[in-house]
């Protein structure tokens, strides 16, 4: 069996592996859960570039229905029953997760599907108490609130990870201006049709987001993630102090500050 055969094959178990707990929510829940991981070329990445260590402490910030606890905890399973594919960084095997959102629906669903395996919290992020980690994950939530309130919780996410810990951090790179305005337009339809009264609020280029994080003392990589979609994705890892080595695939990004959307120039 060739490498990529032997990879496919086994997200492909991570991907049933991760979804069947959601089967006690419904069959909409769990195709939900198994089209949001096989389709988002971000959840691959992460389990398979190593930006998660093993047994470290994850906190999750905008963790919606657990999907990242649930992918983490199909990596061990997968690693233990030697599925764990040739060519992958080291699986992040006994990781424990905890995980922050604001929906309660969602964290209801997220403690039914995981038990105690993971806590859940149900709590806005920009209040709630960051436990400390070792890696913070945050995915497409920080454009819900203002420059100034994700300013706030970069702060403080800063404070929650020791010398050599990690931020991952998906945002939408507003320098593309139409793929931009796409993916806002997307997120407010998604909030109305959820009940959601947090419409998206502001958002920074790819440029502005790596000062902002560099001014914290994180050292910024980037690198696409919006594959197969029309959004301007970008994954940016933020290292506290420098790691001996760049996670795979990853690139240090450099571009020209512009405007940031939805409020002035910082």
């Amino acid at each position: 069996m060739t490498i990529g055969r032997n990879q496919a094959r086994a997200w492909q178990f991570l991907v049933d592996a991760a979804s069947e707990p959601y089967r006690r929510a419904g069959r909409v829940a769990w195709h939900s859960a198994r089209g949001k991981l096989a389709g988002d070329p971000v959840f691959r990445h992460v389990v398979s570039s190593g930006l998660i260590a093993p047994y470290s402490r994850v906190l999750d910030i905008g963790c919606g229905r657990g999907l990242l606890a649930g992918l983490i905890g199909a990596a061990g399973m997968a690693a233990q029953g030697g599925r764990w594919p040739i060519g992958w960084a080291e699986p992040p095997a006994g990781a424990r997760v905890t995980g922050i959102d604001l929906a309660a629906r969602d964290i209801e669903r997220a403690r039914d599907a995981h038990g105690e395996s993971a806590e859940f919290v149900c709590a806005d992020m920009r209040t709630a108490d960051f436990p400390a980690a070792d890696s913070v994950v945050i995915l497409d939530a920080l454009h819900y609130i203002e420059l100034d309130e994700q300013d706030e919780v970069l702060r403080r996410v800063r404070a929650a990870l020791p010398v050599g810990g990690r931020l991952v951090l998906r945002v939408g790179d507003a320098a593309s201006r139409l793929g931009f305005a796409m993916s806002q337009c997307v997120d407010r339809a998604v909030a109305a049709w959820r009940r959601q009264h947090r419409p998206p609020a502001a958002g920074r280029t790819l440029a502005q987001w790596e000062t902002r994080l560099t001014g914290l003392g994180f050292e910024v990589d980037s690198l696409p993630m919006g594959r197969g979609t029309p959004f301007p994705n970008v994954l940016l890892v933020a290292t506290v102090g420098r790691p001996n080595a760049r996670p795979a695939g990853v690139r240090r990004s450099a571009r020209p500050a512009a405007p940031a959307v939805g409020a002035p120039a910082a």
